[in-house]
């Protein structure tokens, strides 16, 4: 089976014969091992033309050999006819013929974090605090619309990945939960507050981001997706009941979309999920994913197995913190049969991943073992 076959499988009711190996986040795989998986130039990432992007791409694939991969977004045809690479050195430049406009490209650092400093999380001087604050902050437009997506040609760079690796690799996007996405509106303090004290502000700001969501699963349809990865953060700080109330209805609506749209849906859940698995279950997701052990809680994917019960299909948790970057082949071995073995009690709705992104520490080398092991013990 391709891997895409193993995915396609594993999030079917039958379950899958072979087991697919999969890592989450691989951009931020791609980014701190950027020199160990391509020999080309950190800057190939931000060029503008097709050849570029397909060359470092095809280098990284081969290089992981996981099951599935993020389909991108790409600048339009028009904006890239003016757009060009200027290397000075060590010092990048991405310029616009049209304009005269020369911006300066960063590199980008290990770990993502800022070296100069600076803030790196959202911090509000203002709550929006009205209906028409909020609407004005998150304006709900047609400007992505996937007819414009594919007519302006921000969708052919996905069209031409797929054309290489669509029938052997499982295509998915990534969209974000509408509470989690508050977030952004209102920080996390904010946040907090209003689902405490606001709950009704919190739902209007739901509703917005919600139809912002399935714009972006209607863009990924059209582009050409299979699965969309839900994304949900910061929500096990809330009560179970705050969680059945404010974010269950909208990624169940969000589910529901994503379903009518003919895809697949993946829900990852940061955090602890105790006092919501069933929630967590009740939206509908064809699959859900759970972190690894860690932040003094544990969760244990036989647990995880016998709790779910074969209702959907499940994600392996295997610990990209403390188990993948030093363990040895046999200590490795021995989790990802622990946890494929896990999965086939759960009817084989199984797909083996990591609880976490890869840590910058963690070799390619390490990461292409624990595919290719997943590869060999996942097969009946």
């Amino acid at each position: 089976m391709t891997g895409r076959q193993k995915t396609e499988a594993a999030l079917s009711k039958n379950g899958t014969p072979e087991i697919p190996a999969v890592i989450c986040y691989e951009g931020i795989f791609i980014r701190d091992q950027w020199e160990r998986l391509t020999l080309y130039p950190w800057w190939y990432k931000q060029a503008p033309d097709m050849e570029r992007q397909m060359a470092w791409r095809r280098e990284v694939m081969e290089k992981i050999s996981q099951d599935w991969f993020v389909l991108p977004s790409f600048y339009s045809s028009g904006r890239r006819q003016h757009l060009s690479i200027d290397v000075r050195g060590e010092e990048v430049f991405l310029i616009d013929s049209r304009t005269g406009k020369r911006d300066r490209l960063t590199k980008p650092e290990i770990s993502g974090w800022q070296v100069q400093g600076g803030q790196h999380s959202v911090k509000q001087d203002h709550l929006a605090e009205t209906l028409s604050e909020i609407d004005e902050l998150i304006p709900v437009s047609s400007s992505s619309d996937p007819v414009r997506i594919m007519s302006d040609g921000r969708d052919d760079l996905a069209s031409s990945l797929l054309k290489d690796f669509g029938a052997t690799l499982y295509p998915i996007r990534h969209v974000a939960s509408p509470l989690w996405l508050t977030y952004y509106l209102w920080g996390f303090e904010g946040m907090m507050t209003m689902i405490a004290e606001q709950p009704e502000l919190v739902k209007h700001a739901c509703r917005r981001f919600l139809a912002k969501s399935v714009h972006s699963v209607h863009e990924a349809a059209e582009m050409g997706a299979a699965g969309i990865w839900i994304e949900e953060c910061m929500t096990d700080m809330i009560s179970p009941e705050a969680f059945a109330s404010l974010c269950v209805p909208f990624v169940r609506s969000l589910v529901d979309e994503i379903r009518a749209a003919g895809l697949k849906s993946i829900y990852y859940y940061c955090g602890d999920p105790a006092g919501k698995l069933e929630h967590l279950i009740s939206v509908g997701a064809d699959a859900l994913s759970l972190e690894e052990s860690k932040k003094g809680f544990v969760i244990d994917i036989e647990d995880v197995a016998e709790a779910v019960g074969g209702r959907c299909t499940i994600l392996g948790n295997l610990d990209a913190i403390n188990l993948l970057p030093d363990a040895s082949e046999e200590q490795l071995r021995a989790e990802i049969s622990r946890q494929i073995a896990a999965g086939r009690r759960n009817g084989s709705r199984f797909i083996m991943s990591l609880g976490s992104p890869v840590t910058p520490g963690t070799s390619v080398q390490k990461v292409r073992l624990y595919c290719d092991l997943t590869h060999e013990l996942g097969t009946l």
